[in-house]
């Protein structure tokens, strides 16, 4: 069984972000997947840099959208995913320095994350974006 599941309730009902969001339960999955068989330090260091380059640009995806129809939260929400971004390159910072390893908590901390961010923070902007005629 996945470590995290994809769900109907994290669908915005906009394809390509749908399809990202899909990409990175995947990616956390992966992440856990191979901490779990205990892989080695290079191994669980090229899943992490896969999965933080590639929320770099599923953000960008989102923020890009956001300033084409003008969204009104975008401050906000622009924040929050710097916020992420800041939390999770200190940890790959530091798992690449040797200071931290990959934990069942790091692993929920991406879960939670990714699952909150989603049913939150960017359930707020689907409706506006959708209404502009974005799918």
């Amino acid at each position: 069984m996945a470590f995290i599941q994809w769900r109907p309730d994290f669908a915005t009902g906009i394809t390509e972000i749908d399809n990202q969001h899909k990409k990175l339960v995947s990616m956390v999955n992966e992440l856990y997947e191979a901490m779990s068989k205990g892989m080695g330090q290079e191994a669980l260091g090229k899943v992490l840099n896969g999965l933080v380059d590639y929320t770099k640009g599923h953000f960008s995806t989102e923020e890009k959208y956001f300033t084409q129809y003008g969204y009104p939260g975008s401050t906000a929400h622009k924040a929050e995913h710097k916020k992420l971004t800041d939390q999770v390159l200190q940890l790959q910072k530091d798992f690449n320095s040797g200071k931290a390893v990959m934990t069942v908590q790091v692993a929920n901390f991406l879960k939670d994350w990714l699952s909150n961010h989603i049913l939150t923070t960017d359930m707020k902007y689907a409706p506006f974006l959708k209404e502009k005629g974005l799918r």
